[in-house]
């Protein structure tokens, strides 16, 4: 299988977070990614307001299956998903955490230490 351009197949921590990107699998990248069970993607948001059913449907269509979460980071500061893509997940069954991108980092590889399906939509800070 031909890797995609901007994704990186498996499960990764995040080494690191700040100046705009992210540290990952040995590797930096400047802005947002989404990492979901079967591997890390680069993506364009840059806000909240930008995500779309499209963007979600991501999540819920990852070959390695559907997570039980999703760990929204917002950025600098707490902002939350609108309503009715909080439902669409949630019709989906899976649960979503909204925090600032450094708590949702952390969070995120917790969860993945302790080997839960977890996903993480995470915007640059």
């Amino acid at each position: 299988m031909a890797k995609e351009q901007g994704f990186v197949p498996g499960r990764h921590r995040i080494e690191d977070y700040g100046g705009g990107g992210f540290r990952f699998a040995e590797m930096s990248h400047q802005g947002s990614i989404l990492a979901t069970p079967s591997g890390v993607r680069a993506i364009t948001i840059t806000a909240i307001a930008e995500i779309d059913a499209a963007m979600l449907d991501l999540v819920l269509a990852d070959p390695s299956g559907v997570p039980d979460l999703l760990i929204l980071g917002s950025g600098a500061e707490l902002v939350t998903l609108p309503g009715a893509l909080r439902g669409k997940l949630r019709a989906a069954g899976v649960g979503c955490e909204t925090m600032a991108t450094g708590a949702a980092v952390r969070t995120f590889n917790m969860l993945i230490d302790e080997g839960r399906r977890v996903a993480a939509l995470l915007i640059a800070v």
